[in-house]
């Protein structure tokens, strides 16, 4: 069945970000009061669509409106297939399928693999609820300083890490003073410590990985450096603090250095921090750090602050001998040493390490090998962490930095990625870069004449699900958003090495499981084809309910597909309580490809009293 639908947005409501009542729908459009004129609409478009395609075509009329509040008999959007997806109970507000605390007591303590992903068998076929007083975050950057706590409804860190700043809870909300276990005087002073070693203003450093984040407050803070931090901890016994990182407005990922590598390809980052993340990084054979050094670019930065930097100061109020601190800061400079890191400096609290910018004077000692060349440096999902050391791509002298240099940010943005003028993705060319920029640019201005919520502060966290080159993020770079750039394990190329070029942040994922996040993680999610490349591979109904789980109330959802895709969606989306409508593409209303924009409707679980389990 191939369908056009046209849609004029007479006005897209504005939404208060404090609004506990019912959600207003995204699209207000009024109703005609002419039910024959409707018809004649229906026909006229059912018959040009016929003439253009040579094929019956269903139509609706040319507004919004009918689409989501009349019900006529050309209505196409009216879903023939109406399934309601029950809303579960008020104990999953919080649940993380692939992280259930529950669940992953039944796997190894050894190494923390307990606390790695572990999904369960058969999806949750029911919607995960908001906490009940659930409330819009505040915008950006206010949201840095404050949090709600009805929507993370946790105060074990005010007391637990009370003195040393992480977080205060005043009246109904969280404050976030800024400071951490090793930076009790605030992220903000402890950064323009780091800056006083390395540069952070001069756009050489813009992606960063923060290991065991806290609240994330360091990520937090090198926002203002242009410095787009992102940071990982486990769901452990410090209870949800992802989840507040997130609702700070914050780039983060539940994630842990286990048994398996971390969810990005090489040479990623810029730089990578520890502060007092209690990783231990000199044993088993050093191969926490030689993750580091995988996920690092050539000439990367690795930051540790807290045990064993500074034993000498602080040993007493580490509650550990000297001989033991000194032992295990001497195994980490071994083991920096074996990865031909070489370190910088060591002042006061901070000690900075540097990964060689080509590996053509490394040598290895006997503890240590180079991977061999069928160990793919990007395969980073479900893939076993290793000893050997990645090498980087090869260079013809040792001033030349392994990969190719990328330019300063913000010129990387708009630069050719080396991964791409070196000709190792295949299929994309520097054109086809440069045409894919100029493509989302245009899509985004044309998202924006359809959703004029986006761009305007609204939304915060942002998710693409099929990012491909970045070119959706890329677009939106003046805005005051951040976006998680996923590239689908069953990509044809992979593309992610590209996207941390450009200086953007993003991971791999299969989204025939849920994500590593908390419910409730974005403002709005853009999906480009993604239902369509995994139509074979696992349910629909499955990922659209992941979607619903990582979706803020009154958070906006885009889907780019086949027309014949977005209305199986669009029947499915109706049982999730979104409101939703299918417009055109940019270009013109013949193109088979079109877009699917829904609202999810705000609903929490009932008052304390009215819960069951």
């Amino acid at each position: 069945m191939h369908i056009i639908t046209i849609f004029s947005i007479t006005r897209i409501q504005t939404a208060m970000a404090n609004i506990d009542s019912s959600s207003p729908t995204i699209f207000n459009v009024r109703k005609t009061p002419i039910f024959v004129l409707i018809i004649l609409l229906c026909i006229a478009s059912y018959f040009l669509a016929a003439y253009h395609q040579g094929a019956p075509l269903l139509t609706t009329a040319t507004t919004a409106a009918l689409s989501l509040s009349l019900s006529t008999p050309c209505d196409h959007l009216t879903a023939e297939y109406s399934r309601t997806f029950p809303r579960c109970s008020a104990n999953f507000s919080e649940y993380t399928p692939c992280q259930d605390p529950q669940r992953s007591l039944g796997y190894k303590r050894h190494r923390m693999i307990y606390r790695e992903r572990h999904c369960p068998e058969e999806p949750l076929k029911c919607r995960v609820p908001a906490p009940h007083g659930y409330r819009n975050p505040f915008p950006w950057p206010a949201s840095r300083d404050r949090a709600w706590f009805a929507n993370v409804p946790h105060r074990e860190l005010t007391v637990e890490k009370a003195v040393q700043n992480w977080i205060r809870f005043e009246g109904e909300r969280f404050v976030f003073p800024g400071g951490g276990t090793t930076f009790p005087n605030g992220a903000d002073a402890y950064i323009e410590d780091i800056g006083k070693l390395i540069n952070l203003r001069d756009g050489s450093i813009r992606t960063a990985l923060d290991t065991g984040c806290g609240v994330a407050s360091w990520g937090a803070y090198l926002l203002s450096r242009n410095i787009l931090t992102l940071s990982i901890a486990p769901r452990d016994t410090h209870e949800a603090q992802v989840q507040f990182a997130l609702e700070r407005g914050v780039p983060a990922l539940i994630g842990i250095l286990a048994s398996k590598r971390l969810p990005f390809p090489s040479r990623a980052f810029d730089m990578s921090h520890c502060s007092r993340c209690l990783i231990p990084w000199a044993e088993y054979d050093g191969i926490f750090l030689n993750e580091v050094d995988r996920v690092l670019r050539p000439g990367g930065y690795w930051i540790l602050s807290g045990p064993p930097i500074n034993w000498k100061k602080y040993w007493k109020g580490w509650q550990r001998t000297e001989k033991d601190l000194n032992e295990e800061q001497t195994k980490i400079e071994e083991v920096a040493k074996s990865l031909c890191w070489s370190k910088l400096v060591e002042k006061d609290d901070i000690a900075i390490w540097q990964k060689p910018k080509n590996h053509f004077d490394c040598k290895l000692t006997q503890n240590r090998s180079f991977c061999s060349a069928q160990n793919d440096p990007d395969k980073a999902w479900y893939t076993d962490m290793q000893t050997c050391l990645t090498p980087v791509p090869e260079v013809s002298n040792k001033e030349e930095t392994s990969g190719g240099m990328v330019e300063d940010w913000p010129k990387r943005l708009k630069s050719i990625p080396p991964r791409i003028y070196r000709s190792t993705i295949e299929g994309v060319t520097d054109e086809a870069f440069s045409k894919d920029y100029e493509l989302w640019k245009k899509r985004v201005s044309y998202y924006k004449t359809v959703n004029k919520l986006l761009g305007t502060g609204r939304y915060r966290n942002l998710l693409d699900m099929n990012a491909h080159l970045g070119g959706f993020a890329a677009a939106l770079i003046e805005d005051p958003v951040w976006v998680m750039n996923v590239v689908p394990v069953q990509a044809k190329v992979d593309t992610l090495g590209s996207i941390y070029e450009r200086g953007l942040i993003g991971v791999y994922h299969d989204w025939c499981e849920a994500m590593s996040t908390y419910p409730r993680t974005y403002d709005l999610i853009h999906a480009d084809s993604v239902l369509s490349l995994y139509s074979n591979r696992c349910g629909l109904e499955d990922i659209l309910l992941e979607m619903d789980r990582i979706l803020r109330p009154e958070g906006c959802v885009i889907i780019r597909d086949d027309v014949d895709m977005l209305v199986k969606v669009k029947s499915i989306v109706n049982g999730l309580e979104w409101d939703s409508i299918i417009v055109d593409h940019e270009d013109e209303h013949l193109k088979r490809e079109k877009l699917l924009f829904a609202v999810k409707k705000y609903w929490t679980t009932p008052p304390a009293s009215d819960n069951t389990n």
